[in-house]
């Protein structure tokens, strides 16, 4: 049980800091322009949503559990 609680911090982790990295890009091109061809600010956004989300969801799963043990 334990290595599955370490399991979703680090994936909360990780989707936290490629989100924030989807943020910085989404910023950095609503600046300067586009990055890439063929890319539009709003796509960085929505991609940064979803780990956010993700790491939201591992958390709330985290806390949730260690309230049924108790």
């Amino acid at each position: 049980m334990k290595a599955l609680i370490k399991a979703f911090i680090w994936i909360a982790w990780i989707s936290s800091a490629i989100a924030v990295a989807f943020v910085i890009l989404g910023t950095i091109q609503g600046f300067f322009g586009r990055l890439a061809h063929g890319t539009e600010i709003i796509k960085y956004f929505h991609v940064a949503n979803s780990f956010f989300l993700l790491a939201i969801v591992s958390l709330l799963f985290l806390h949730l559990g260690q309230h049924k043990q108790e």
